[in-house]
């Protein structure tokens, strides 16, 4: 696996199709909707699709959206290629059902965010759905197939059609990972619907590998996978090996005007620093509308995240986990000789941390200000007469020295810590 995903610390997933113009979430109502997502009511299967017709994003500007991505302090972007409605987002020769050629936009729309991401140095990467409700040989998704049941749903293809849409599959990843230049991450979904096997999963990957050997790919490519993706909330305690947490701004992934149920920027930006404390990544959602323009609301949220990102962006991206829960109350991080402390909740005069090599720190400092803070260390009597005593480390922190969204205090040591 490719060094860069452990550490990115911060990304955008954008989910994104046709039936944003209908304010409806990204393909699930066109099988009845399903609970996690309470936004995603039920709509005539037919009545989702139809609005492909006139999709016509003019107010999309890839190059606006790397930008603010870029400004914004994350690392990579995940766009949704092709969701399980099935509808493709790129000029694709496997499908008729496609932005180039059953909408009137007729452009392709991941080539040139892969270029403007590229060109702000963001690391790139595609959603793809295993699961395909419109294509017939998996096969389409019929009104009279609701109710839709999670799971292993029916209807299920002949092993003809099986093996067609495998090779379906396999073509438009052959396409995704030739035509755009270097994608970074896969990130796949959807493979709930069909038993391992039927996915043949390490000869996908094998297929994947021998096209772009260093890509990234998530663990929903069924048995296979780099890192796993816990979804809509915070792991308890840090996962074994590499992760992300993506999440949605409210509750829903596509552009829904009826959800209003925001997530504050504070909240945002407290669960961006509890995820990389506990070494994964966060990947927000972001929702364009039908026309392109991605909404108020959500540009709200991303304008307060990139404030806070562009004093505090060293914490976050690039460091690996800090201290243990009982050395203190909040978050923390590392970058060699510098331990970064998010106090989320407001100081009151000081913060405390323990178990730190107190004859070893250098100074603290409070993170964007630049504001030396006073530091005093507390040891066990007999611990003092050591060369290398650990006990408390106490640091004042003013009232005037604290951050809207979360101050962070930076101490620097002599040595390891």
């Amino acid at each position: 696996m490719d060094d860069w995903f452990v550490g990115a610390g911060f990304g955008l997933f954008v989910h994104w199709d046709h039936a944003s113009q209908q304010g409806l979430e990204t393909s699930w109502p066109l099988v009845g909707g399903v609970q996690v997502l309470p936004s995603s009511w039920d709509v005539p299967t037919e009545s989702y699709h139809a609005s492909a017709a006139t999709f016509d994003p003019q107010a999309w500007d890839p190059v606006a959206f790397a930008q603010r991505a870029k400004a914004a302090g994350a690392s990579y972007v995940v766009f949704t290629a092709k969701h399980h409605s099935g509808y493709v987002m790129w000029d694709t020769r496997t499908t008729d059902w496609s932005i180039t050629k059953a909408s009137p936009y007729g452009k392709d729309i991941v080539g040139p965010l892969a270029t403007a991401l590229r060109a702000e140095g963001l690391r790139i990467g595609i959603y793809l759905s295993l699961s395909d409700w419109h294509e017939p040989t998996y096969p389409a998704f019929r009104e009279q197939d609701k109710p839709y049941t999670l799971g292993m749903s029916p209807p299920l293809p002949s092993d003809e059609d099986a093996e067609t849409f495998r090779t379906y599959l396999k073509a438009q990843l052959t396409e995704v990972l030739t035509n755009f230049g270097q994608v970074d991450e896969l990130w796949f979904d959807g493979g709930w619907e069909r038993p391992v096997k039927w996915w043949r999963p390490k000869d996908l990957e094998a297929h994947i590998r021998g096209l772009m050997p260093n890509i990234v790919i998530n663990d929903r490519l069924t048995s296979v996978g780099d890192f796993q993706t816990p979804e809509q909330f915070v792991p308890p305690k840090p996962l074994d090996g590499p992760w992300e947490t993506c999440m949605t701004m409210n509750d829903s992934w596509g552009w829904v005007p009826k959800d209003t149920s925001y997530k504050s920027s504070t909240t945002i930006i407290h669960t961006l620093c509890e995820i990389v404390s506990k070494g994964g990544n966060f990947l927000l959602n972001v929702s364009p509308m039908g026309d392109g323009s991605i909404p108020a609301v959500q540009l709200e949220r991303l304008d307060a995240v990139t404030r806070w990102m562009e004093t505090h962006r060293e914490a976050v991206v690039g460091v690996t986990p800090g201290l243990a829960p009982w050395q203190f109350y909040g978050p923390t991080t590392r970058r060699g000789r510098r331990l970064y402390a998010f106090a989320l909740a407001q100081p009151y005069e000081s913060i405390t941390l323990r178990g730190l090599p107190t004859k070893r720190v250098v100074k603290a400092t409070v993170l964007g200000s630049g504001t030396e803070l006073d530091v005093g260390t507390h040891t066990a009597i007999m611990d003092s007469f050591g060369p290398d005593p650990r006990g408390d480390v106490v640091v004042t922190v003013p009232t005037d020295e604290i951050d809207q969204f979360a101050t962070v205090i930076a101490i620097d040591f002599e040595g390891s810590f």
